[in-house]
């Protein structure tokens, strides 16, 4: 197995890509890092997912630093994924990413400390450049991911003309015929890695999916385990990216569970966390029963490897407000359990009388539970209180007593009874 330093990467971000699984024996790693470190154009075919274009994202890192910077054009919903595998790669080189997901503060970190790997959309990074902020003279790679999930590719036109000719073009889809025109226009003779397209495959299944975004993945696989509480679990993921995250959220130090990168064993539950491969989605279903984890942007990608599929639904705000709602039911049980409330039956009869009987009861939970959301604070209470009042006249300007009173009563209005002595 050869060292990655010899697929020309530098030593800190060769040992970063070894540390989240990767090694020389994968064909896409030999391919695609030596192609995108020496500054070739590339086509990467794999499922819709960052972590599949860790490769050449480290070959294009490589290239960067002493004023040559790179753009990363993403969906919106995948820019912080994105962000967090250029970070876990360039941790020990130095290099200053900036994940925008508006302008203002890539504009301040562009036109100041300077920014080698900018991650954005593509309408960002075209409001950078109509502010002359992008400095495109000296971007030496562009990555453009999954444009087939981009809301619109007309702002890319106008990017794409003003950078250098010589500048590097990877794309990275997992619909190759729909990106045709794109490579075609931006990235013609690059070298293709990848499958064939999927939906030349037969989809595989059953599988159970769950709707989630990127950044809740972890969350969810909780929530998952502790919905289903299945014997065994398997939790499948492309690297070893996430692994601390997955951590965090279940206990692998139970003998059940299990973290996987390469093939999973048998299990009750097998969890897909990234989208798999065709091929690995099939060794997966061998193994048990699979939930795959699907933020949005994955569901056309899944449509095409899996079938039938059925939806997962996890605890949400429903869920939590059924719950409340439950919690108040029961107090209700307990109240009704401890003895009839006559006291309350004698206040309420007349009402009874006059209105439905239930709609007097939703009448009182509406007071009860909108008094406990909001109450009202106490009035304080009145503290007496004394307040001296010093006049400049007295006796040598010929005032009395009494004409101070007359004035405190008549034209200001105080009561008598509340003036006391006077000096």
């Amino acid at each position: 197995m050869l060292p990655l330093t010899d697929l020309h990467l530098p030593a800190p971000i060769a040992a970063a890509l070894e540390r989240l699984g990767w090694n020389s024996d994968d064909p896409g790693v030999r391919e695609a890092v030596p192609t995108a470190a020496r500054g070739h154009n590339l086509v990467a075919v794999s499922p819709p997912a960052p972590v599949y274009a860790v490769p050449a994202l480290a070959g294009l890192l490589s290239r960067l630093g002493e004023g040559k910077r790179a753009l990363l054009l993403a969906p919106a919903a995948q820019l912080q994924e994105w962000g967090g595998q250029a970070h876990a790669l360039a941790t020990e080189t130095g290099l200053r990413i900036q994940v925008a997901h508006g302008t203002a503060r890539a504009l301040r970190r562009l036109q100041s400390e300077g920014v080698d790997l900018l991650v954005t959309t593509p309408d960002t990074a075209l409001a950078l450049h109509r502010r002359s902020a992008l400095g495109l003279d000296a971007i030496v790679g562009v990555l453009l991911a999954w444009p087939e999930c981009w809301e619109d590719e007309a702002s890319l036109a106008p990017l794409m003309q003003d950078l250098p000719k010589d500048a590097q073009r990877i794309v990275v889809t997992a619909a190759p015929a729909r990106a045709a025109d794109l490579v075609e226009r931006y990235a013609r003779r690059a070298l293709t890695l990848g499958g064939t397209e999927t939906s030349a495959q037969e989809p595989a299944g059953p599988v159970r999916t769950v709707g989630v975004s990127w950044e809740r993945r972890a969350a969810a696989l909780a929530d998952l385990v502790e919905l289903l509480d299945p014997a065994s679990v398997a939790v499948w993921t492309a690297d070893r990216g996430h692994h601390d995250a997955i951590g965090r959220a279940i206990a692998l130090s139970d003998p059940d569970i299990h973290l996987v990168t390469g093939d999973s064993p048998k299990a009750a539950l097998v969890v897909a966390f990234d989208p798999p491969t065709p091929a690995r989605l099939r060794q997966l279903l061998s193994a048990g029963e699979v939930a795959l984890l699907a933020p949005p942007d994955t569901a056309l990608y899944l449509e095409r490897i899996a079938a039938p599929r059925r939806p997962f639904r996890l605890p949400g705000l429903l869920d939590a407000v059924t719950t409340a709602a439950g919690a108040r039911r029961a107090a209700i049980v307990r109240a009704l359990e401890g003895g009839p409330p006559e006291r309350a039956l004698l206040t309420l009869a007349p009402l009874f009388e006059r209105h439905e009987p239930a709609l007097v009861a939703a009448a009182l939970y509406e007071l009860w539970t909108s008094a406990a959301a909001g109450a009202a604070p106490a009035a304080m209470p009145d503290i007496p209180a004394t307040a001296r009042v010093y006049v400049g006249v007295g006796k040598k300007d010929g005032a009395t007593a009494n004409d101070l009173v007359a004035v405190l009563t008549k034209e200001l209005r105080v009561d008598r009874a509340k003036i006391g002595r006077v000096e």
